[in-house]
């Protein structure tokens, strides 16, 4: 009865009298009760607020604490290359370029074989060392004021700047040879795609900010896709180049490379998905395809891709046109002919370019009822060399 507010008495009571209260006391419980309840939902509201407030301190730390350990281990690498190229490296029994020399599969024990595994050509001077811990003290400094300025910040963060990052002369060049060997490899046998993936993955820290070494990185995620029997290899090869294309779609979306294998990569993905997950993923193949044609209008591959998504898409079974037509308003459509004319595009823009391409010319045109045409398509075909597993 102490619980119950006074406003709920009469006031007319006189000092020897009994507060009758105004509500019956089945009321007075139901009041209680609810009062109770208010009690309780602010006492755990008030916890939750203290969690939450201690989730973004705890946050805010860990931010800091990452950016801090990515500036330092840049600033290393960039310190450590310096040093590699001011070297004289006469004697050197490495290959002619440092960027090359990583293992691609066997471990390497050597003595001279520096962190990132990449063969140092003569060991550090005295004053080489001297220098590198001056280095380290200036720019320990520099990165302990960056992690001040993002803690006084307090996660206010900028939008990121869309400009790559800039190499001095001599990465730049090492940068050149490696994109000539890794193109090299990619059109190699399947041993030297594998070697082309293990030479980019060697050289990521090096060069993940330059768009020319994304792409191909994300295009050796494919061949690996294609090398790999196991499922969930492939899922993991072609997720680990979407992601990174996705990043480099943030910054260089004028890159026609980047939309051609991130559409690639997210076919590939899509591939043990259900039917609903693979035909959006058809969306986002076609649209970045396109988006690519639009700003390389001249490469036959991006005509070949494009073909097979129109073949495709002609194809749909039953139960996919009905799933098509139960998610989306505007089901896609493509025909034969549509497919054909793609091809065809290919062979006008460089003519032999695929075996594969011209094996689907002679399938459309056997479908659209032309077969002397699809006969002739198929010999053509038959006098190119069959350089992949398609």
């Amino acid at each position: 009865a102490q619980a119950v507010p006074g406003a709920l008495l009469p006031a007319a009571a006189g000092d020897g009298a009994l507060p009758s209260p105004l509500l019956r006391q089945d009321q007075q419980l139901e009041l209680l009760e609810r009062l109770d309840f208010v009690v309780r939902s602010i006492v755990e509201l008030r916890k939750e607020v203290e969690e939450l407030r201690n989730s973004l301190q705890h946050l805010a730390v860990e931010i800091v604490g990452e950016v801090r350990t990515h500036l330092e281990e840049t600033q290393r690498v960039t310190r450590r290359r310096k040093l590699l190229f001011s070297r004289d490296r006469s004697d050197s029994t490495g290959s002619s370029s440092i960027y090359f020399t990583a293992s691609s599969g066997n471990a390497n024990t050597d003595d001279g074989e520096s962190e990132g595994g990449y063969t140092t050509a003569n060991a550090e001077s005295d004053y080489e060392r001297e220098s590198e811990r001056e280095s380290e003290e200036g720019e320990d400094e520099v990165s302990c004021d960056t992690v001040r300025t993002v803690r006084r910040d307090s996660l206010d963060l900028g939008p990121e700047d869309e400009s790559p990052l800039a190499l001095d002369s001599s990465l730049e060049e090492g940068l050149g040879q490696l994109l000539e060997q890794a193109d090299r490899l990619h059109n190699g046998d399947e041993q030297d795609k594998r070697e082309g993936f293990q030479l980019l993955l060697n050289n990521k820290l090096a060069y993940a900010g330059q768009r020319e070494f994304l792409w191909r990185l994300a295009r050796a995620h494919s061949d690996m896709w294609e090398l790999t029997e196991d499922a969930d290899q492939r899922r993991s090869y072609a997720s680990g180049g979407k992601e990174e294309l996705e990043l480099a779609l943030q910054k260089w979306d004028q890159s026609a490379e980047c939309h051609q294998w991130f559409a690639v990569l997210c076919g590939q993905v899509s591939e043990q998905e259900s039917i609903s997950k693979r035909i959006q993923a058809g969306y986002v193949f076609k649209e970045h395809i396109d988006k690519a044609i639009a700003l390389k209008p001249q490469d036959p591959q991006l005509y070949y891709l494009l073909g097979r998504w129109c073949y495709q898409v002609a194809h749909l079974g039953w139960l996919e046109k009905r799933t098509v037509s139960a998610l989306f308003e505007a089901p896609p459509t493509a025909t034969v002919h549509d497919a054909l004319q793609n091809f065809l595009r290919v062979e006008e823009l460089s003519p032999g370019f695929s075996k594969a391409g011209r094996v689907y010319i002679a399938k459309c045109y056997r479908e659209l009822g032309n077969a002397s045409a699809a006969v002739l398509w198929m010999d053509l075909a038959s006098e190119l060399p069959g350089s992949t597993k398609e």
